[in-house]
C-alpha cells in the first residue's frame, strides 16, 4: 500500500519552496534510502531530476539561500552523495564541497561556539539543526577525508545532551537561547520548556544516520552516540499510546488537544530500525510503523493520504514554546516532513534482519 502511495505522491510532487529547503530534502533523502533498500530506479530518478535542475555544471547550487545562514539549508545536500555515486559527474562533488564551505561563514554563539540555527535566531541552538547538518558532514568527512569534522559532530551531540536533555522525563527540549533574551527561554537555563515530538525525532534520526556513516577509526564517537541513542530511545518509548504511536507533546498525552503525531512517530520508528541498537528496538520500530500504516494512511477521493502531520512549529515571533502553542499549529496531510519520514521508515524496515516480524513494502 505504501508503494502505491509513494508512486502517486512523487508523480504529483511540487517543490515545497522555490529555494534549496529542508522539506524537499526530506523527500529526496527518503527516495535515496528507498532506492538503496529496494533498487527501484524510479526513486533514484526522482532525486536526479530534482538535483539536475538546481546544480550547475560547475557545482553551483543556484537556489541555495546562503544569505539566510540557515542550518536547514543543508538537508537537501544529503541527496548529492547519491547523485555522485550514480553518475560520477564532477559537479556533484563540487556541489558537496561548496555546500560544506558555507559553514565557515555561519554565525556562531558566543558561549559554546556552535552555529546559530538561522541568522534570524541569534545565539540560539535548536535540536533540528543536528539532523540538518551532522549526517551531511559525517558523509562529507568520509568522502573528503576531513577527519576534524568528527570532533565538531561529537561536540554538537554532547552539547545537546548537556543542555536539552531532561533526566526526569528522559526527553529533550526543543532549543536553547544562550543569550537568554527570548520570551520562550527559561531565564536561568535559556532552554525552551516543551517536549515536542518532531524535535525529538530529528535528534533520533541524526544519531542513527551519523552512526551508520562512522568509520572504524571513530570508535569513541561511535560509543558516545550509541549510548545517547539508546538513552533517547528508552526515554521516548515509555510514552507510546495504546495505538503504539507518540503524541505531539510527548509526555502529556492527556493534555486537551494533544494528538498522535505522524511525522515524529515515523522518525522514531526509523531510528529504532537502523541497526545501531539491539533487535528489540527494531521490533518496536516495526510496530510503530505498522501503527502509522493502520491509523494515519487513509483513502480519500480515490487516493491515499498520510494524515496527522504537524504542519510546522518553531520558536519566536509569537511562538512562546508552551505545550498549548505546539498544539495550536495546523495538522495537515501529505506534508513532505511526514512523507519523507514514512519513506525512511519503510526503507529501514526492508533492511531489518530476518526473524523480526515485518510486512513487505
Amino acid at each position: 500500500m505504501t508503494e502505491r502511495f509513494f508512486a502517486e505522491y512523487l508523480r504529483h510532487y511540487q517543490p515545497f519552496k522555490p529555494y534549496w529547503n529542508y522539506e524537499d530534502g526530506c523527500v529526496l533523502l527518503g527516495c535515496r534510502r528507498l532506492y538503496e533498500a529496494t533498487g527501484s530506479k524510479r526513486y533514484a530518478q526522482f532525486v536526479l531530476d530534482y538535483l539536475s535542475a538546481r546544480v550547475t555544471a560547475d557545482g553551483q547550487i543556484t537556489t541555495f539561500p546562503a544569505e539566510r545562514h540557515s542550518l536547514d539549508s543543508f538537508n537537501c545536500g544529503k541527496a548529492l552523495f547519491l547523485a555522485d555515486a550514480l553518475t560520477h559527474e564532477p559537479r556533484w562533488k563540487k556541489a558537496i564541497r561548496w555546500q560544506a564551505a558555507q559553514i565557515a561563514a555561519h554565525p556562531r554563539t558566543k558561549d559554546s561556539g556552535l552555529c546559530w540555527h538561522k541568522s534570524i535566531y541569534p545565539e540560539q541552538v535548536w535540536i533540528d539543526g543536528v539532523y540538518m547538518t551532522a549526517p551531511f558532514f559525517a558523509e562529507y568527512a568520509a568522502m573528503c577525508g576531513e577527519t576534524a569534522v568528527y570532533a565538531e559532530i561529537a561536540r554538537f551531540f554532547r552539547y545537546l545532551r548537556q543542555r536539552l536533555f531532561v533526566p526526569q522525563t528522559g526527553l529533550y527540549l526543543h532549543a536553547v537561547d544562550e543569550s537568554r533574551r527570548q520570551p520562550w527561554a527559561d531565564p536561568e537555563t535559556g532552554c525552551s520548556r516543551t517536549h515536542w515530538l518532531r524535535g525529538e525525532g530529528w535528534l533520533l534520526m541524526a544519531l542513527a544516520d551519523v552512526l551508520a556513516l562512522l568509520p572504524p577509526s571513530q570508535e569513541a564517537l561511535c560509543e558516545q552516540l550509541t549510548a545517547q541513542l539508546r538513552e533517547a530511545a528508552d526515554g521516548i518509548l515509555q510514552y507510546r499510546t495504546e495505538n503504539g504511536l507518540l503524541c505531539q507533546v510527548i509526555d502529556r498525552p492527556a493534555l486537551r488537544g494533544n494528538y498522535e503525531e505522524t511525522s515524529g512517530s515515523l522518525m522514531t520508528a526509523y531510528a529504532l530500525m537502523c541497526g545501531a541498537l539491539p533487535a528489540e528496538y527494531a521490533e518496536a520500530g516495526l510496530a510503530m510503523l505498522e501503527a502509522v500504516r493502520r491509523h494515519a494512511l487513509t483513502g480519500s477521493g480515490g487516493r491515499l493520504h498520510l494524515t496527522g502531520i504537524c504542519g510546522a512549529a518553531g520558536l519566536g515571533s509569537g511562538r512562546d514554546g508552551s505545550a498549548e502553542y505546539y498544539l495550536s499549529e495546523p495538522v495537515v496531510a501529505d506534508d513532505p516532513k511526514g512523507v519523507g519520514a514514512l519513506m525512511l521508515a519503510e526503507a529501514a524496515a526492508v533492511r531489518v534482519p530476518a526473524g523480526i516480524g515485518k510486512e513487505a513494502l
